[in-house]
């Protein structure tokens, strides 16, 4: 789930350090031949980074990468919200840029429509990259888009206050609503989640679900019923604001920068802003699960970069070039290094684990992180829909976990 803001360094030391890639980076290229390219001398790109700090750290990677391939990156950056909305009316001119970002759980959707090249036409290898992130960039059995970097969710604490309080960081979810409990006392609660009625709300409620044992494909269960029942006791109780219900992730991160929850459900995005202050002193686990015996599964976020059907077959092939490169394990180091993300690449995990702990818990997630597209393709939009509204009708107490479910999936 992509964030504005993914880095703890200053802006000015971190996009140094990505514009020495031209140097770094290789394996870039494609088996096309020289002489079907020699002609082109720009490609146009389009992606949704247009915050700083990260449209600079991507825009110097592209620069990196196309002068590699001996192009120059003609780059426009649009808002999130407006980007499928733009490729598609893009698609329908025959206007598509020569290489496309996309949010991973949009990929099906325009690969449907006929818009993207598969990566294997241009002979880019998908060797290595975790089982999940090939899942999110897949369309019927073929790989459409890959992503340099991932991201996911997982459990921060305060270590000042559960150490006052003699809590240790849960792991199951009786000890979470026995911690939560705890450590929620005047204007403080013991945890904050985002339970809003958008994406983000079902997004920070998959890994409950998905580790319970639910299935995206049918809600009406009695695994995701408990895994309702959970978040729905949190707030009941007390423990939980009933605010979650509006929340979006960075006023989750915002509670929790001011002491006012204890612990949070968040993502690796939000670590630039914690170590601003450097009073806080936190730690990450993984979301509890219901079961000690249980594996913690957790939602993939994150990127990936496509070659569009243009029908310029020059074009194509450099773009390609482009796309490779932006995936190099040069890049996928350095990208995740400033920019707070996880690499792709299993064979990069262990390192970048022991190189920076901070994101030690969500490199460990990526080994079992499932793309939410990874079952129903680009029927995951609707479906998405239904969980988060199942969630709040049962957060505000209009029926019962097992009735909003029910109710949401015959919608």
């Amino acid at each position: 789930m992509k964030s504005a803001i993914r880095t703890r360094r200053p802006l000015a030391l971190a996009v140094a350090a990505l514009v020495g890639l031209p140097l770094a980076i290789s394996g870039c290229g494609t088996t096309t031949s020289a002489s079907s390219t020699d002609a082109v001398k720009e490609i146009s790109v389009m992606d949704y980074y247009n915050n700083e700090p990260d449209k600079s750290f991507i825009g110097d990677a592209l620069t990196a990468c196309g002068t590699k391939a001996g192009v120059t990156i003609k780059r426009e950056t649009v808002p999130g919200k407006s980007l499928i909305s733009k490729v598609l009316q893009q698609s329908s001119s025959k206007t598509l840029p020569d290489v496309l970002m996309l949010d991973n759980p949009d990929l099906q959707q325009i690969a449907a429509t006929g818009a993207l090249a598969p990566l294997s036409d241009f002979n880019i290898s998908t060797a290595d990259f975790a089982p999940g992130v090939l899942s999110a960039g897949t369309y019927k059995d073929k790989v459409y888009g890959l992503a340099p970097t991932v991201n996911t969710i997982a459990l921060f604490y305060n270590k000042d206050i559960l150490a006052k309080a003699g809590v240790t960081p849960p792991t199951t979810w009786d000890e979470l609503k026995t911690a939560a409990t705890k450590l929620t006392s005047g204007e403080q609660y013991g945890l904050a989640f985002n339970a809003n009625p958008t994406y983000e709300g079902t997004w920070q409620f998959l890994p409950v679900m998905w580790s319970n044992g639910g299935d995206e494909k049918n809600i009406d269960t009695p695994a995701t019923a408990q895994a309702l029942q959970l978040w729905t006791d949190l707030v009941k109780d007390g423990s939980v604001s009933s605010s979650a219900l509006n929340w979006t992730q960075a006023d989750v991160k915002d509670q929790f920068m001011a002491g006012k929850a204890a612990m949070m459900v968040n993502g690796p995005w939000q670590i630039p802003a914690l170590d601003k202050n450097t009073a806080l002193k936190y730690g990450v686990v993984k979301i509890p699960v219901r079961d000690a015996s249980q594996t913690a599964v957790a939602p993939l976020g994150g990127e990936v970069w496509t070659v569009p059907q243009t029908g310029n077959k020059a074009h194509q092939a450099k773009a390609a070039e482009v796309v490779a490169c932006m995936n190099s394990d040069e890049n996928q180091l350095a990208m995740a290094k400033v920019r707070n993300t996880i690499p792709s690449k299993t064979s990069l995990a262990a390192k970048f684990a022991t190189d920076n702990p901070k994101l030690a818990t969500f490199t460990d997630l990526i080994k079992t992180a499932r793309a939410r597209t990874g079952e129903l393709g680009e029927g995951w939009p609707a479906q998405a829909t239904k969980i988060y509204t199942a969630i709040q009708t049962a957060l505000t107490g209009k029926a019962s976990p097992a009735d909003a479910l029910k109710q949401a999936q015959g919608q």
